[in-house]
């Protein structure tokens, strides 16, 4: 993880000011804002800044027949049948800012979820740093047989070598192709002009580092965690996403721990499944063919039920 002396510098003087509210805080949280997350080679997640805890979400389905706080467990109980009811509404009052540095094609990747308000670092105003993301051996794969945007066998011996030297030597060579047109800086020529930030960064490889600010309610954090933390994700992205879970479960711990439960480590049967599982239970012999369920549905319900 590289961050930059201002960056550093911005981190000890924030976590060194301590500031009176009379709004919610959660400890937990606290101790971890604006602390940097590596994650990757270059690459962090922080939190910046949040709004609203677990009794936020209470209150907020509440207010609608003007109940009071209740017990912890009755608080907990309320969390637990909103999200297993998909009740959304109520987990939209919280909202939490991250700041998080990222290769630029999993940033691509990531700003398909349309649901945050995202700042990104500009490569028009600014100059991006000479850091890229090289993958560790054990996540450099060949393209898998079985699925088109998944990995198979791991890259071994002189072929993985040689594909790491490939990413290595591109990245180093358009950066100071970009470096040079850019003409700025430690070592610029003042005999010629340099090109324009805006046109030199086109020729930056995709794992090139950027930087964005990301701010998102809570319902929609968790869709995209829900999404990112599967085994099927990227595994460039699913790391972000587990850092970001670890943050998720300090902030809203009851909120986090619902979602584990009822959408992470959950599996969703839809209405021919469960006729199938009743006429198992039942005593019925059920074959794919004639349980209304296509092959790979048929075989998704067997594994989860563990009959496979």
């Amino acid at each position: 993880m590289t961050l930059s002396p201002e960056q550093t510098a911005e981190i000890e003087s924030l976590r060194a000011e301590s500031r009176p509210t009379l709004r919610a805080t959660v400890p937990a949280l606290e101790a971890m804002l604006h602390t940097a997350l590596p994650v990757l080679d270059h690459g962090f997640v922080r939190v910046i800044d949040y709004m609203g805890d677990d009794a936020a979400i209470v209150q907020a389905a509440r207010v609608s027949y003007g109940r009071g706080t209740r017990k912890v467990s009755e608080d907990t109980g309320l969390i637990r049948y909103l999200m297993r009811h998909r009740h959304s509404t109520p987990f939209e009052m919280c909202e939490i800012k991250y700041h998080i540095k990222l290769p630029i094609f999993v940033a691509r990747q990531w700003i398909r979820h349309r649901t945050a308000n995202v700042n990104e670092y500009s490569a028009r105003y600014s100059i991006l740093d000479r850091e890229f993301y090289l993958p560790a051996p054990q996540h450099l794969a060949a393209q898998s047989s079985s699925n088109r945007q998944g990995r198979g066998e791991v890259l071994e011996g002189d072929q993985a070598e040689a594909v790491l030297d490939l990413l290595r030597q591109d990245a180093v060579r358009c950066y100071d192709h970009y470096a040079e047109m850019i003409n700025e800086g430690e070592g610029a020529d003042p005999s010629r002009p340099g090109l324009a930030r805006e046109l030199a960064r086109m020729n930056l490889t995709l794992n090139t580092y950027t930087q964005w600010y990301w701010k998102a309610d809570l319902h929609n954090l968790l869709h995209f965690l829900a999404l990112r933390i599967d085994p099927h994700a990227q595994y460039e992205i699913r790391v972000y996403a587990e850092a970001m879970l670890q943050t998720v479960r300090a902030w809203v711990p009851a909120a986090c721990a619902a979602f584990e439960d009822y959408r992470v480590g959950a599996f969703t049967l839809s209405a021919t499944m469960l006729s199938v599982v009743r006429r198992m239970l039942a005593g019925e012999t059920v074959e794919q063919a004639a349980s209304g369920l296509s092959k790979r549905e048929f075989a998704e319900l067997m594994t989860t039920l563990g009959w496979a």
